[in-house]
């Protein structure tokens, strides 16, 4: 099929502005139902919350039959996008973090560097916005917002916490089915975008989130963590409060170009796609492992480089319960189609 898909050479506005509209299309039926958070899937196929900039983006990707979309990250005020370019691909077939750099390249061929800056629009636009989309969104699928604290610099901890609660609440007001925490952009330089690398501080968010959003679902969206003993410690600092965690949200390093100039002011950026597959994996399993030698209630989703069906079976072999596609999907929108007709053979 020839369907719309994300221009990388226009901006973060106009892709915004020229959202796809939902398409007619038969979608094969995955092999069996799935729960997750207390959610009836129909298949383990979500959207994280980078593609999908607007409401209308997550119902055309739901239409295109996806079970678990992610509206794009949202703040308690707006904020611009950074300059293109917002996704630069590189030259790299794998990544597991501490890399120094990764080079450019022209043509897109599995990773890329993304460079948005987490932007939002305005409460009420938003707010509205979910509300529409969940009116519209089939009930068998699920509406996640993704939400973060927009720190100040004379904020204390707190205050980052109930900034991130209030949005929270706001999403869940507005017809959310779950929320999902941001802990982790490694294009911003504010504690907001490395939160996941201190538990105690995790702990305080999530703590906050849950006593204004009850018993809704709340994921938090993490970043890169190699190492036992930091998985260990975040998850058992955040384990009472949250019921699924999202990872890996890229893994960062600086970009060099053709002729040796760091991109991006030299500051990092997260490199998605298909170099972060074998790391997410790997982080996936070491979750798990903790999770179930420890009984916690915790459920997974496998995130990073996932673009075929082999990839979704090994991050469900690695104990998620959903893996979700965003570099593959907005390279080719009917992906989670053509995954679910081979599911189906």
């Amino acid at each position: 099929m020839n369907l719309p898909r994300y221009d990388r050479q226009q901006s973060y506005q106009w892709n915004y502005d020229h959202a796809p509209e939902v398409v007619e299309v038969k979608v094969p039926k995955w092999p069996g139902d799935i729960s997750f958070c207390g959610f009836r899937l129909q298949s383990p196929l979500g959207i994280p919350a980078g593609p999908l900039l607007n409401g209308k983006w997550c119902l055309y990707y739901a239409s295109l039959g996806f079970d678990f979309v992610t509206y794009k990250t949202v703040r308690s005020g707006p904020r611009a996008c950074y300059d293109l370019p917002n996704l630069q691909p590189v030259h790299v077939k794998t990544l597991q973090g501490g890399e120094t750099h990764v080079p450019t390249q022209e043509e897109m061929t599995g990773s890329w560097a993304v460079s948005y800056g987490m932007p939002s629009t305005k409460p009420e636009t938003w707010k509205a916005d979910i509300a529409a989309t969940r009116d519209l969104l089939a009930d068998n699928k699920v509406l996640c917002v993704s939400v973060v604290g927009s720190v100040q610099p004379d904020w204390s901890l707190q205050q980052l916490a109930d900034d991130y609660a209030f949005c929270a609440e706001q999403a869940v007001q507005s017809g959310a089915d779950c929320v999902e925490a941001n802990f982790s952009c490694p294009n911003v330089s504010t504690c907001d975008g490395q939160l996941y690398q201190i538990p105690e501080d995790c702990q305080t968010v999530v703590k906050t989130i849950r006593k204004k959003i009850g018993a809704t679902p709340l994921i938090a969206k993490i970043g890169r963590i190699a190492e036992k003993e930091d998985m260990r410690a975040l998850l058992h600092a955040i384990h009472p409060f949250v019921d699924a965690l999202a990872m890996t949200n890229s893994i960062a390093t600086r970009v060099k170009n053709e002729v040796g100039t760091l991109l991006f002011d030299g500051q990092p950026r997260g490199i998605c796609g298909k170099a972060t597959l074998d790391a997410s994996v790997e982080q996936t399993q070491l979750a798990h492992k903790i999770i179930k030698a420890n009984e916690y209630a915790l459920e997974l989703i496998g995130v990073g480089g996932a673009s075929c069906l082999e990839d979704i079976q090994r991050y469900l072999d690695a104990g998620a319960g959903a893996v979700h596609l965003a570099t593959a999907a907005m390279q080719n929108p009917d992906i989670a189609i053509n995954i679910k007709a081979q599911a189906a053979r």
